[in-house]
């Protein structure tokens, strides 16, 4: 049986919460949270975590990121590591833009030899219910991973009106999900991912569409887009069904 991580160090300054749940499993389980439900104009959230050798973590949000009118912007950065044998899953629930707001996020992880990753961005259309659908002025995320000191993935994502009406590009759909999978522990997850991708056809005008794309050495990008968040969550949930596994546990059984 393996050993069970533990959080040894969290320190958070408002508006950034940190949760420390305890879970079946052997991971360390760490939420983040805000006070104020979301972020407002000018608020600006730097994460740094550590996972050590052999260790595991997973990383997430107690809810949706809300993103409220920001003409000035929002911006989040994560800074991670792992360490030898270790693994981190960061596996947040999605961005939610409100119209006029401003988003950029940075996220880098570096992964030591042995090491694994998995880390999952994505954002939605807005308040699609309350007539706002791609009317954000702007989101941007950034992913660098690098595995014992070589550049594997280098993802960015920029979306802003200013480069053609979203909803116009976006068609029908209203989710759009990244799924970044690195590391030498996850090889055979990589590989699987990939055939089980490869063997679906892609269907006209489908409900969803799904891509992953193996990175070399030792890396993958899954994205999918979809029309609701559940349809988007259940994909995700399906393709990376092997993470609660490798965490002891599902931090998915509770959800939805």
């Amino acid at each position: 049986m393996k050993g069970r991580s533990f959080v040894r160090q969290a320190y958070a300054t408002s508006p950034l919460r940190l949760l420390t749940p305890r879970n079946h499993g052997h991971a360390a389980w760490i939420y983040t949270s805000s006070y104020g439900g979301g972020l407002v104009d000018g608020d600006d959230i730097a994460v740094e975590a550590t996972v050590g050798s052999g260790a595991a973590a997973f990383l997430s949000t107690q809810s949706a990121t809300k993103v409220y009118r920001s003409p000035r912007g929002t911006r989040v950065a994560l800074d991670a590591a792992v360490g030898e044998g270790g693994l981190l899953v960061v596996a947040p629930d999605a961005v939610i833009c409100f119209a006029g707001s401003r988003y950029r996020q940075a996220q880098r992880i570096a992964v030591a030899a042995g090491g694994g990753l998995v880390l999952v961005d994505w954002v939605t259309s807005g308040r699609r219910e309350s007539g706002e659908r791609w009317v954000f002025e702007e989101y941007v995320s950034r992913t660098a991973v690098h595995v014992e000191g070589r550049l594997v993935v280098h993802d960015a994502v920029a979306l802003r009106p200013s480069d053609g009406p979203l909803a116009e590009r976006f068609g029908r759909y209203d989710v759009l999900a990244v799924a970044v999978l690195a590391g030498r522990r996850l090889e055979g997850e990589i590989e699987r991912l990939d055939a089980r991708v490869r063997a679906v056809p892609v269907e006209r005008r489908a409900d969803r569409l799904v891509a992953f794309s193996p990175l070399e050495p030792g890396g993958g990008v899954l994205r999918v887009v979809g029309r609701t968040v559940e349809d988007v969550d259940g994909v995700l949930r399906d393709l990376l069904g092997f993470v609660p596994r490798l965490l002891g546990d599902s931090p998915w059984a509770r959800k939805w």
